[in-house]
């Protein structure tokens, strides 16, 4: 039996990492062998494509290049960690998949729907997450906690618009997409957070 992909989404400073270890605990206590990674990244090759994109000396990039770059990092994990995984009959728990390019290299770069269109029928065929948890919050408070947590990667040096757009592609996925993705008020206490993230998770591993 195949396993389940689940996704976790969500612009800067949303609270991905404490979440992804409570989703992480919340799988694994129903009794499913689980797989967690990341994007860009989750395989050495993919994990060194991560650190040219990330990497703020690396300014004025091309969109092209990057959106290039974010798809062969990609191709790689999928090839050596996702696929082989869920074929195995485990879940996957990815921090950011393919929704974080049409927010990112779309909304934020402004590179067109049907570009990642094409690159994502090529690299990834039929296969799409199960559930995507978007994690959401104004990008005003984002960046606050984002800022809080030292120095900043080349992304998170944008301007606020650059991340206003890319909140806004994520909640126009999200409102295309209701049958896959469920958004989560991220600006909330976190008790607040996981109860809504525990609501998201109920049908999926039932």
């Amino acid at each position: 039996m195949r396993g389940r992909f689940i996704t976790l989404e969500g612009g800067e400073g949303v609270g991905k990492t404490t979440n992804l270890d409570y989703i992480r605990a919340a799988v694994e206590r129903s009794g499913k062998t689980l797989r967690v990674t990341r994007e860009p990244g989750g395989t050495p090759i993919a994990e060194r494509i991560r650190g040219v994109l990330l990497d703020p000396a690396n300014t004025g990039m091309a969109p092209d290049c990057e959106l290039l770059l974010v798809f062969a990092a990609r191709a790689e994990h999928l090839a050596q960690v996702i696929r082989p995984a869920l074929d195995a009959g485990e879940w996957v728990l990815c921090d950011r998949f393919t929704d974080a390019t049409y927010a990112y290299q779309g909304g934020g770069r402004g590179l067109s729907r049907q570009r990642i269109e094409e690159l994502e029928g090529m690299v990834q065929g039929e296969l799409r997450p199960d559930l995507t948890l978007l994690l959401d919050v104004p990008v005003e408070i984002g960046l606050s906690r984002a800022g809080a947590r030292g120095a900043l990667d080349r992304f998170e040096q944008e301007e606020v618009a650059f991340f206003e757009r890319v909140r806004q592609a994520y909640l126009e996925r999200a409102a295309a997409a209701p049958e896959r993705y469920r958004v989560i008020d991220a600006s909330q206490p976190l008790a607040g957070v996981q109860a809504q993230i525990d609501r998201a998770l109920q049908a999926i591993l039932a």
